[in-house]
């Protein structure tokens, strides 16, 4: 694509986004719907096959063509979450958060494989029995980019959204593990001669490499913040480590046998939890990013919208495996998270709720599924799990934030929505000054 292509396509991404998300104000529905919806307006299967320049994305190439764009706001989401896992609250909830994200992520995988290899004995030659497995371990993977969102937008506060940021980060590690051993016993049984061993290092080595990157990248980020005190330059200190966190993330080399990656998820909410931890002005200085993204994580969505492929539906076998692991996962979720939340006696409401928050997904369960289908280290017959996973995110994506909204203002952790705007209160603002200067 040409510059002039990619800048309108961007503004139009960003002009839908902000459109839809007054829309959706209206109705009450969090503002990541709107994002997503207008994602799939302009995305290549409705405004864009149209083939008109500058109305929508004509193709899923065009989309991801701008996955920079989603790497970087997701390295800058992992990193707000990050802010969350601070020492004064860790230990508070810090053994809780820890048995529940656990638990309920192996409940989910269990539940999930019980149920699509009982649909494996049904339809064998349709349903796979390795696919079912790695379908049950990428069930466990949340979506942390959307609940962050719906917190965001509404300021949500309370015992829920305290323990929910810490587990939706924690099902990230827990779900590369569980996805690292179904990934290594499907791969077994696919082929009979694959090494357990070396599959099941990969992503085991992944997980604590990216949090020992993340680790070296926030002490070395508090070193150099020292050296500036405005604040501008130290929210280009920031933007430059988390930018540079994702671009080290993306790097990948072979030792010996073993294939060895970083997440990029994992590395950069380290690198917030390092930094928010040692440093004394780090909530100062993360308002000051949350503002600076906020027009990325709208693109965010909306490409990732966009990218969501409406042609899964003309499958009706995929429909209804996809059908199949949504009723799975979303009950192994919620009874994983009732279950595991009253074992840690909670209270109520996080007992009642939790497990609600937890069933957007996207990101990480398309990266899992992308490993899967790989040609040469995926199985046979991975298309599969990537068109089911795909089915799934397009579901969860869309009524998973607006489940989550509800599931905080039943909790009580949403105050109603005010009606002045910044608009206002600048005006305001201005007016009191004007009077003060007035009387003087």
């Amino acid at each position: 694509m040409s510059t002039a292509t990619i800048l309108i396509l961007l503004s139009v991404a960003l002009i839908a986004g902000l459109l839809l998300s007054r829309l959706a104000k209206l109705v009450h529905l969090p503002a990541v719907t709107a994002y997503l919806v207008a994602g799939i307006l302009i995305g290549p299967f409705v405004l864009g096959s149209f083939r008109i320049e500058g109305l929508g994305f004509s193709s899923l190439e065009q989309v991801e063509s701008l996955s920079i764009l989603c790497d970087l706001a997701l390295g800058f989401i992992a990193f707000a979450i990050g802010n969350e896992f601070r020492l004064t609250q860790l230990r508070q909830i810090g053994k809780q958060a820890a048995v529940i994200g656990v638990l309920q992520a192996v409940f989910t995988t269990l539940l999930v494989d019980i149920v699509l290899i009982g649909l494996h004995f049904v339809i064998p030659d349709l349903l796979p029995l390795p696919i079912a497995i790695v379908l049950g371990a990428i069930a466990a993977a949340t979506a942390p980019a959307a609940t962050l969102m719906v917190v965001k937008q509404y300021k949500a506060k309370g015992p829920l959204t305290t323990i929910l940021l810490p587990i939706v980060a924690l099902d990230d590690a827990v779900g590369l593990v569980l996805f690292a051993v179904s990934f290594g016993v499907a791969r077994s049984l696919g082929s009979g001669n694959v090494s357990v061993l070396s599959v099941v290092l990969e992503p085991i080595c992944e997980v604590i490499l990216s949090l020992l990157l993340g680790t070296v990248m926030g002490l070395l980020f508090h070193f150099m913040e020292r050296f500036f005190h405005s604040r501008s330059k130290r929210l280009a200190v920031s933007v430059a480590f988390v930018m540079l966190t994702v671009g080290i993330s993306s790097l990948t080399f072979h030792i010996g046998g073993l294939h060895i990656a970083f997440s990029s998820l994992l590395a950069c909410m380290m690198l917030g939890t390092i930094f928010c931890n040692i440093c004394d002005f780090s909530e100062e200085l993360m308002d000051r990013v949350d503002r600076w993204t906020a027009p990325l994580f709208i693109l965010f969505f909306v490409l990732s919208g966009a990218e969501l492929n409406l042609g899964v539906f003309s499958n009706w076998i995929l429909v209804l495996i996809g059908v199949a692991y949504i009723l799975a996962r979303s009950f192994g979720k919620y009874f994983g998270a009732f279950i595991s939340s009253k074992l840690m006696k909670c209270e109520p409401n996080i007992v009642k709720y939790l497990g609600i928050t937890l069933l957007p997904q996207a990101g990480v369960a398309l990266g899992m599924a992308t490993k899967a289908s790989d040609p040469v280290l995926g199985i046979p017959g991975g298309d599969l799990i990537t068109n089911i996973t795909l089915f799934a995110v397009l579901v969860y994506e869309i009524i998973g934030p607006f489940l989550t909204k509800i599931s905080l203002s039943k909790a009580g952790e949403i105050s109603p929505e005010g009606k002045t705007s910044a608009r206002h209160e600048y005006a305001q603002k201005m007016a009191a000054a004007s009077e003060n200067g007035s009387a003087k």
